[in-house]
Parts: C-alpha cells; sequence; structure tokens
C-alpha cells in the first residue's frame, strides 16, 4: 500500500508489522509532503525495496517471514543495495544496536520514539544517501566511485588503466546515450589526437575487463559513430 502526496518529496519504505504505528508514521510524513510505501513482512519489504525507488527504508526489527536483521543483510550482500536504512526496534542494548549496525543499518532508533525525531533521522538519512548517489556511477551491475575511482562488476573489483578508468567515466555519465568516437579521443589526447588504432586499443582493454570475465556484454559499439554502456545493445537513443 501506498501513501503518495506532492511532488519533490522524499519516498520511504516502513517495513512494521504493527499497523497502528504505520499508520502514525504514514500521518506523520504524509503531512509533510513525504511519499510513504508500507510493508507488514520481510518478503513483501523486500519486492518492495527491489522493484520501486525508494529512497529511505524505516525497518523493524521484529518481522514475519523475514527478521529485519536478515532483511537488512540481503539487502546489502545479496542484492547490492545501498539504500538508507533505520532500524526500529524496542530493544536499547549495545549488542542488539551493534548487531543492527553489522547487518548494514545506517541509524538506530528505539521505540517508543517521537516523531519528530524519526522525520529528522529519515531527512538526514535522505541527504546522505543523495550525496552517496552523486559520488557513484551504475550501469546495470556495474559501478564506479567517483571519488576513489574503484570500479566493481557483481561486487568483483576490477582493474583499469587511467586511460580506461577516464573512458568509463564518460561512457558511464552518459549511459546509455552513445558517446561519439571523437569525443573520447578529446578526452584522451585534446587536440593532438593520434591514429585510432590508439583508441581501439583501450577500448578493447576496457571491454576485456568490464565484459569478457562475465555473461552479460555491456559496451558496445555504434558502427562508424562510436560507443555506449547499456544493459542490451537494442534501441540506441537518438
Amino acid at each position: 500500500m501506498t501513501q503518495s502526496l506532492r511532488a519533490n518529496c522524499i519516498r520511504v519504505l516502513v517495513v512494521e508489522d504493527n499497523r497502528d504505528i504505520c499508520e502514525n508514521i504514514g500521518d506523520y510524513l504524509g503531512a509533510r509532503g513525504h511519499i510513504t510505501d508500507f510493508a507488514h513482512d520481510g518478503i513483501s519489504a523486500m519486492h518492495l525495496a527491489l522493484t520501486e525507488p525508494i529512497d529511505v527504508i524505516v525497518l523493524d526489527l521484529m518481522l514475519p517471514g523475514m527478521d529485519g536483521l536478515t532483511f537488512c543483510r540481503k539487502l546489502r550482500l545479496e542484492a547490492k543495495r545501498d539504500t538508507p536504512v533505520l532500524m526500529l526496534t524496542a530493544r536499547d542494548t549495545l549488542p542488539d544496536k551493534l548487531a543492527g549496525f553489522d547487518a548494514g543499518a545506517d541509524d538506530y532508533l528505539v521505540k517508543p520514539f517521537a516523531l519528530q525525531e524519526l522525520h529528522a533521522r529519515l531527512a538526514s538519512l535522505y541527504r546522505r544517501g543523495q550525496a552517496r548517489t552523486t559520488e557513484l556511477l551504475r550501469v546495470a551491475d556495474l559501478t564506479m566511485d567517483k571519488q576513489t575511482l574503484e570500479v566493481r562488476r557483481r561486487n568483483l573489483k576490477l582493474s583499469l588503466n587511467p586511460a580506461c578508468l577516464k573512458i568509463l567515466e564518460r561512457l558511464m555519465e552518459a549511459s546509455p546515450a552513445v558517446v561519439l568516437r571523437t569525443s573520447l579521443e578529446t578526452l584522451l589526447w585534446g587536440d593532438e589526437r593520434p591514429d585510432s588504432d590508439a583508441l581501439r586499443s583501450h577500448l578493447y582493454k576496457l571491454r576485456q575487463a568490464i565484459d569478457k570475465p562475465f555473461d552479460r556484454p555491456l559496451l558496445h559499439t555504434v558502427h562508424r559513430i562510436g560507443y555506449r554502456l547499456a544493459e542490451s545493445d537494442d534501441d540506441v537513443p537518438a
């Protein structure tokens, strides 16, 4: 179930089997212009977390079907999602809090809680999540951290030389659109462009790194035009 309001808001997934708590959170956040999705068990929550554009997750620790700790571990380790998670629990001991953080929670709130504090913590997590998103490029299961220049595919760390990193960053920023061959040449060499084999050599090395070890290619050549990164080679955007 989704409670939706006006645009320019945070979309929050509330995972809580107590429907009164859900209603209170939904009413409070809704009155402040946010969109609230609800799930009352871990399994349906995971479906929503993986199929809907959720900004922040409010996660109860004790849930039917899949408890909060298991949900959080699966979200991080199996689904590879970094959606911020605020964990709710009636347990106030340090070991319980540490277990939540170890499972992948970003923040912790003990029941009973003030709705004003919940809202403040969600807003803070959202801001952090937005900042983190701008630093991480993603195309399908390929990611690049723009600060560390770490590249991973299916969570395997890939080794790329500086030229390939420059090319990959440009392709990921433009994805799924085509990047012109001439644009890549200018990126690497400015006005002093070498022969075309130099660019072709870098693209070969890039393809060997990001595609060859995997069953689905992401780097596609658009004949006589340029290159693009996308899950499919069909329907090149205009």
